[in-house]
């Protein structure tokens, strides 16, 4: 069923890409991802609308309704029976802005979220049409699961397919979902408050919500907390949440983003999630000198790795974890103090693991990343950090990108919480090692994997050295037989044709 939901989705995604045209993948994502956003809501009405027809004394017109339900109220003009009647009319586009119009003044959560692009010249209203139609059949589509579970998922594959069709742009926005779901594994946030401060589409929030529901958990015990300074990359991510039913109340906009204007400035969170932007220069470090984030020392002006783990440690929790991607350079650079800073973060006590990546992971970057787990309050493995080199693990999904397949999630992830747990560890040459604060010092406090993991012993084939000897010079005697015979037949040809050697 898993395969064939994925075949699925991969053919809608072909199907609507057809459709495309002449117009970029940044504009078009908007044009896709709001029109299955506002199937999914109409969806959601419309069963609800169908349930409230059948009870005597209830209202199916009745927004209050809805409202008790935390469904969203969408009126006449915006459903999407109404859109899809008139999908092969030249106004589509315009009926479909109105819509949207409509919507966000009958459902405040929604007020300047929704795309209004439908109208644009450079659309084309055939197209469009036909983009409805496709996106219609996703319900015919839903066997085993609703339609609105579909449509869920249908989102998240089409946020990673535009990122994958952007590049660069589109790693602004999504973090592949093998890496989130490494990192939520390893943390496991349950319950509580969880914060992202550069949260793009919301993909760390979603595999959130996931992990709690799949381990019985109650949705109702995480709240989330984010930040997004791209007001696009924010309206994608408010339709993601609002997609599987996450409040995103305290995800927030704005275009200073998180150093200058924090948005939560007096939040400490159980867990904080992030993959910030890698070696961001030009912060805004001149203007925050004094600022109280900088516990374990003033960030470089030209490179921002340090001040978002200091930003999330000011942000976490006494007995608090996080996760969060930095490049690998945030692991053994000295420049300009980064160095005193890990050896500050290191001797408090911080962190917990940290998990070499390999390249071609991210979207917008091919240089490999890692992955930092920082903890406070830690009551197991005082002065310890466990190391883990996966750089060598994943599989190339694509001809470009790579990926985590489940069961390298699985391996790391396990090892990790046994290493915590004190249970069915050691130490595998090449792979992990669990090292004291005293070791990190020895190496000046650089924290590369490969540093303490070492290179894997080779296998022995059992075949003694001198056996291997004795073969290798006899087949390389043969070879440079041959090679004379060679000589000889060249020269024999360059004869012919009146040249000689």
């Amino acid at each position: 069923m898993a395969n064939g939901i994925k075949n699925f989705e991969a053919a809608l995604f072909n199907t609507a890409d057809k459709l495309r045209k002449n117009i970029d993948a940044a504009e078009y994502k908007n044009v896709v991802l709001g029109l299955i956003f506002l199937k999914y809501i109409s969806d959601s009405f419309q069963e609800l609308h169908d349930k409230l027809s059948k009870e005597d004394y209830s209202d199916p017109e009745d927004r209050d309704e809805y409202i008790a339900e935390n469904v969203f109220f969408i009126p006449e003009k915006a459903r999407w029976k109404t859109l899809q009647a008139k999908a092969k009319l030249p106004e589509i586009g315009v009926d479909i802005d109105e819509a949207m119009n409509v919507l966000e003044k009958e459902n405040r959560e929604l007020k300047n979220v929704l795309p209004k692009v439908y109208a644009k010249p450079n659309l084309d209203k055939n197209a469009l049409g036909q983009l409805i139609d496709v996106i219609s059949d996703i319900e015919l589509k839903a066997e085993d699961e609703s339609s609105k579970d579909l449509l869920g998922r249908v989102y998240e594959y089409f946020l990673g397919e535009f990122a994958s069709a952007e590049g660069k742009k589109g790693g602004q926005f999504y973090t592949p979902k093998s890496i989130v779901k490494l990192m939520v594994e390893m943390i496991e946030p349950y319950k509580g408050r969880i914060y992202d401060p550069a949260c793009g589409s919301s993909g760390m929030f979603v595999i959130s919500e996931k992990f709690v529901r799949e381990h019985q958990g109650n949705i109702q015990d995480i709240t989330i907390y984010g930040q997004e300074s791209n007001q696009t990359t924010w309206k994608l991510s408010k339709m993601n949440l609002a997609i599987r039913n996450i409040n995103s109340k305290f995800v927030a906009w704005n275009t200073e983003g998180s150093f200058l204007k924090d948005a939560h400035p007096d939040l400490k969170a159980q867990y904080i999630l992030a993959n910030p932007p890698f070696n961001q220069s030009d912060w805004g470090q001149d203007i925050l000198q004094e600022d109280a984030r900088w516990n374990y020392g003033l960030p470089p002006a030209g490179n921002a790795n340090y001040a978002w783990m200091q930003h999330m440690l000011y942000h976490l929790d006494k007995k608090g974890v996080m996760a969060t991607v930095l490049a690998n350079g945030s692991l053994s650079s000295n420049t300009s103090g980064e160095g005193d800073i890990r050896r500050n973060i290191v001797k408090a006590g911080l962190v917990d693991c940290i998990v070499a990546l390999p390249k071609q992971l991210f979207y917008n970057t091919g240089i490999p990343a890692t992955i930092w787990i920082l903890r406070k309050g830690k009551k197991v493995r005082i002065n310890e950090t466990l190391f883990i080199d996966a750089s060598d693990m994943g599989f190339m999904k694509d001809r470009v990108h790579r990926a985590f397949a489940e069961e390298d999630i699985k391996k790391i992830e396990q090892v990790y919480h046994n290493w915590r747990k004190k249970e069915d560890y050691e130490d595998v040459k090449g792979f992990c090692k669990s090292a004291s604060t005293l070791e990190i010092d020895k190496h000046s406090f650089v924290l590369t994997p490969g540093r303490y993991v070492g290179i894997p012993d080779e296998e022995d084939d059992g075949i003694p050295f001198e056996d291997k000897m004795k073969d290798l010079t006899a087949k390389l005697a043969e070879q440079m037989e041959k090679e004379k015979v060679l000589d000889e037949e060249i020269k024999k040809q360059l004869l012919k044709i009146g040249f000689k050697l």
